[in-house]
């Protein structure tokens, strides 16, 4: 199976100088967790999760009106293409300790991202173990965290 094949295409980008305001309305309106990042050309240059809007600028005092996104957004970001087999995007996930992987294209622009949700909707085809096996590895303690 390709990650074409279980990857959600219905994904918002947002520019570097995007505030931190705009992403978490735009979070909350669309019901997700992350948001990538990407420059004037499309191309990704970060991502940013809830939880890096929490622990990097709430935490700290940041004024969240004012904050680009570039400011909190972690820049070396892990993705995948749409071409890829669904085994080697959940290694890349289980590996890197994501539970979100940006799609890219040949271009490195984003048209998709995959989620522990969509490998949970595709069990059946993915094998309920392999499934298993990667969010294991995704929330192996022994493994560096990773916030994506």
């Amino acid at each position: 199976m390709k990650v074409k094949d279980c990857m959600c295409n219905d994904v918002c980008c947002v520019k570097p100088n995007t505030t931190l305001n705009q992403v978490a309305k735009l979070m909350s309106e669309n019901h997700v967790g992350c948001i990538p990042v990407c420059d004037d050309s499309n191309q990704i240059c970060g991502i940013v999760t809830d939880r890096d809007i929490l622990l990097r600028a709430v935490a700290c005092e940041k004024d969240t009106k004012n904050c680009a996104v570039s400011d909190i957004m972690t820049t070396n970001v892990c993705t995948c293409a749409e071409e890829d087999d669904m085994s080697n995007a959940e290694n890349k996930m289980s590996q890197n300790q994501v539970r979100r992987l940006p799609v890219c294209d040949s271009n490195n622009r984003v048209v998709g991202i995959l989620t522990l949700g969509d490998l949970a909707q595709n069990n059946t085809d993915l094998g309920k173990q392999q499934v298993c096996n990667t969010l294991e590895g995704i929330c192996d303690c022994n493994q560096s965290q990773n916030a994506q």
